[in-house]
C-alpha cells in the first residue's frame, strides 16, 4: 500500500514538474498566452496551494510581455497607417482586453516568497476596441462596395466574406444584411445538369428522370445551385453532363450446387446393452434406456439465378461562358441480382438453418433488362454525387 502511495505521488509530482516546464518553455519561446492559459488552468484548482506558486510567478510575468508584445505591434501598425491593418488591430485590442478578462475572476492570487499580491496592471480598452470597431465597419463597408462595381461573381463572394465579418463584429451596421443577400445572389453559381445516352439502347424514362432530379441529391451548396431543369430566367455558369457510354445486361443464369449433408439424430429410445449383449439393469432391476441415434444424409440442390447490369459513362464539366470543357470524370455503376432456393431429397433434418431457409424459397421470374438497367440508377447517383462533392467547378 504504501509503495501504491509513493508510485502515485511521485507520479504526480512528475506531472506537475513538466506542467512547471511546460510553461516556463511557452514563455521563453514568446508564446506568452500559451504560459498564460496553462498556469491559469492549474490556478483555477487551487490557487492557495504552496505548489502552485511557480504559476502565479510566471502568470505575473507573461502578462506583461504578452501585453507589451501586443502593445508594441499596435502602435508599429498605427504608424504604418495602413488600412488593412484595422482588423489586426481590433483583434490585438480585443486580444488585450479577454486577457485581463481571464485574470480577473482569480484576484487576488498571493506570491508567498514576496508577501504580496501578484500584480496586473489592468487598462480600459473599451474606448480603443469601440473606435477601431468603427474605423474597421467604415472600411470594409467601403471596401465591399467596391469590389460590387466589378460585377465579378469571386468579386461579390469577396463582398460577402467582408460584410459577414462586419456583421458580426458590429450587427446591422448600415444596411449590411441587404448587401449580404445582394453580394450572395450575384455570388451564385448556376449549373445546368444533362444526361446523354450514347449506348444505342434505350434509358428507362423513369431512370433519366430520377438521375436529373436533383432536388433528391441534397447537393446545393452556399454558392453553388444545380438544376435538372432549365429556367429562361437564369444565365447558366457551367454545365454537367452526364454521358452514358455503354449499357450491358448479362444473360440469365441458373447455376446448380449439389451438397450432401450428414448428421446423427434421435430416433426413439432403446435398451442399453453391456459388452455381453445382456441388459443393463438399474438399482431397482429395471431395464435402462437411452437415445436410439441412427445417421441420416440430405441431397440438398441449391439453385443460384444471376442476371447482372453494368453501365459505363462520363461526367463531364463545362464552363458555359468559355465554352471550354473544364475537365471529366469516369463513372461506372454496377447492379446485381442473385437469388438462391434449393430443393432436397433424403432426410431433411441433417439440415442446419441456412440450408433449411433456402429449401422454403422458389424460382422467382428475372427482372427485365429495363428493370436491371433502371435497378443501377441508385449507385449511378450515389457515385455522380461524390464526384460533384469531390471536384468544384471554380478552384
Amino acid at each position: 500500500m504504501q509503495k501504491q502511495l509513493l508510485f502515485i505521488l511521485s507520479f504526480l509530482i512528475f506531472i506537475s514538474c513538466g506542467s512547471v516546464k511546460s510553461t516556463q518553455e511557452a514563455i521563453n519561446n514568446g508564446n506568452y498566452d500559451g504560459a498564460i492559459n496553462i498556469a491559469l488552468e492549474n490556478l483555477k484548482k487551487n490557487k492557495t496551494k504552496k505548489g502552485n506558486q511557480p504559476y502565479v510567478i510566471m502568470l505575473e510575468q507573461a502578462f506583461v510581455k504578452a501585453n507589451s508584445k501586443d502593445l508594441a505591434k499596435i502602435n508599429f501598425l498605427k504608424k504604418d497607417n495602413n488600412p488593412e491593418s484595422l482588423e489586426t488591430i481590433f483583434g490585438l485590442y480585443a486580444n488585450l482586453k479577454n486577457r485581463q478578462e481571464n485574470i480577473k475572476p482569480l484576484l487576488p492570487i498571493a506570491i508567498l516568497e514576496e508577501g504580496r499580491d501578484a500584480d496586473f496592471k489592468f487598462v480600459n480598452y473599451d474606448n480603443e476596441i469601440i473606435a477601431t470597431k468603427n474605423q474597421l465597419s467604415d472600411h470594409l463597408y467601403e471596401k465591399a462596395k467596391v469590389l460590387f462595381n466589378s460585377n465579378a461573381k469571386l468579386d461579390y463572394r469577396t463582398a460577402y466574406s467582408e460584410l459577414e465579418y462586419l456583421e458580426k463584429i458590429n450587427p446591422n451596421y448600415k444596411d449590411v444584411r441587404n448587401l449580404m443577400e445582394i453580394a450572395h445572389q450575384n455570388g451564385l453559381d448556376f449549373v445546368i445538369v444533362s444526361m446523354k445516352n450514347e449506348t444505342e439502347k434505350i434509358i428507362p424514362k423513369k431512370l433519366e428522370e430520377d438521375l436529373l432530379n436533383f432536388d433528391t441529391y441534397g447537393l446545393n451548396d452556399f454558392w453553388t445551385v444545380y438544376h435538372g431543369r432549365k429556367s429562361r430566367q437564369i444565365t447558366y455558369d457551367f454545365s454537367l453532363e452526364l454521358n452514358l457510354r455503354n449499357i450491358t445486361v448479362s444473360p440469365e443464369q441458373v447455376k446448380e450446387k449439389e451438397i450432401i449433408k450428414e448428421s446423427q439424430v434421435k430416433d426413439g429410445l432403446k435398451f442399453l446393452l453391456d459388452e455381453k449383449g445382456k441388459n443393463v439393469l438399474d438399482s431397482e432391476g429395471n431395464k435402462v434406456e437411452v437415445d436410439k441415434m441412427v445417421n441420416i444424409r440430405c441431397y440438398l440442390y441449391q439453385f443460384t439465378q444471376l442476371k447482372t447490369a453494368k453501365v459505363v459513362g462520363q461526367v463531364k464539366y463545362v464552363d458555359l461562358i468559355s465554352r471550354q470543357v473544364i475537365e471529366t470524370y469516369p463513372i461506372e455503376s454496377e447492379f446485381i441480382f442473385e437469388h438462391i432456393y434449393a430443393n432436397y431429397k433424403g432426410d431433411k433434418r441433417a439440415l442446419d438453418k441456412s440450408y433449411l431457409d433456402l429449401v422454403v424459397l422458389k424460382v422467382v421470374p428475372f427482372p427485365s433488362n429495363e428493370q436491371m438497367v433502371y435497378d443501377t440508377g441508385e449507385d449511378l447517383k450515389e457515385r455522380l454525387k461524390y464526384i460533384i462533392t469531390s471536384n468544384n467547378f471554380r478552384n
